[in-house]
């Protein structure tokens, strides 16, 4: 049997997610899916769509879906959907997990990586973070929370745009783009967003494809030949808001790029140490790496102290061997982790 696939949808008060549950939950979109609701919600899908003072924890839509509230744990909760399912109970074929909007998505990762009963039968397929654009700013200011759920993004959707100026939504994307660099932003319209933007998005997936957002890495010399990193990302010369340049957010990323190939052994120690040290201030780490004696990529990612490393595809004949890593998280040393990666280079 192939394995369930998960989707953990996160974002601030306001910012669409109901928009999306609902739609999820009541659209005849031929799909059959899960929605698993943190319960303490401060906006509660239950008033418009389900009976509030029913017992049932799981309920069965009229549209195919499934809709349930976590009253224990999480683990609990996905525990019992797969037995159902496999007693032929409830049929579904996806799962969504809204978290509370102040949630760390962080430890919800963790559950399909840990726990080897939910690995069996589940398969992450990607955190969406959705940002409203008129409160995004102030949330992003005053609250960590807010900031550490960009930081862990696959996809980054805003929402009400139309509610601020041109220049408003472009400030905020790029705030967004300096703190998470892996996730590509799309702007959508309350949280309507087209289903199949929202699944089988494959950012758990240890692919030779290190997502960037393109523009990310422009406008700073990548011609450049110098081997050890970029420079930091503040392209001040074409950049025409200086607003911009006010928000010294806690969640960061770095991109750390060498064309000299890695020894193993030490890059492993080392790595191995940062995540021992780091990893709760380390959201998402991932890295497309040349190292000595393999023809193939080897690939790597990691949520907080979980990491994970596969063989990828070989190298293409005349690509260059360039290892590429992106690291996002909260105040994370990064002369530290520079220093460290380049003694690693053989």
């Amino acid at each position: 049997m192939s394995l369930i696939p998960v989707t953990i949808l996160t974002g601030f008060l306001g910012s669409g997610k109901t928009t999306l549950l609902k739609r999820v939950l009541s659209e005849s979109h031929g799909m059959k899916i899960a929605v698993i609701e943190n319960e303490f919600g401060e906006e509660n899908i239950d008033n418009d769509i389900l009976v509030s003072d029913t017992q049932e924890q799981i309920i069965q839509m009229s549209n195919g879906c499934v809709c349930c509230t976590i009253r224990e744990d999480l683990r609990a909760t996905l525990a019992e959907l797969a037995t159902k399912r496999r007693k032929g109970e409830l049929d579904f074929e996806r799962v969504v997990i809204e978290t509370t909007g102040l949630a760390d998505p962080g430890p919800v990762a963790q559950t399909f990586f840990m726990d080897d009963e939910i690995a069996e039968f589940y398969l992450l397929d990607s955190i969406l973070t959705l940002v409203d654009a008129k409160h995004a700013q102030g949330q992003l200011d005053q609250r960590q929370e807010a900031r550490r759920q960009v930081g862990f993004a696959d996809q980054i959707f805003i929402s009400k745009t139309d509610l601020v100026t041109p220049e408003e939504a472009d400030a905020l994307a790029h705030r967004l783009k300096h703190m998470n660099p892996r996730a590509p932003q799309r702007r959508v319209h309350f949280g309507e967003v087209p289903l199949s933007e929202v699944f089988d998005l494959r950012g758990f997936n240890l692919n030779a494809k290190l997502d960037m957002d393109p523009d990310f890495l422009t406008g700073d010399g990548h011609g450049h030949k110098h081997e050890h990193h970029d420079h930091d990302h503040e392209h001040g010369e074409h950049c025409d808001h200086p607003h911009h340049h006010h928000h010294d957010d806690d969640v960061k990323s770095f991109v750390y790029r060498s064309n000299r190939p890695f020894d193993a052994a030490k890059l492993e120690d080392f790595l191995g140490a940062m995540v021992q040290l780091y990893g709760p201030k380390m959201l998402r780490y991932k890295g497309v790496l040349n190292v000595v004696g393999m023809d193939r990529k080897v690939v790597f990612q990691g949520v907080h102290q979980l990491m994970g490393s596969d063989v990828g595809p070989k190298w293409a004949p005349g690509e260059q061997k360039v290892s590429k890593m992106v690291f996002i998280g909260i105040d994370l040393p990064r002369d530290i982790l520079e220093q460290g990666l380049a003694q690693c280079l053989a």
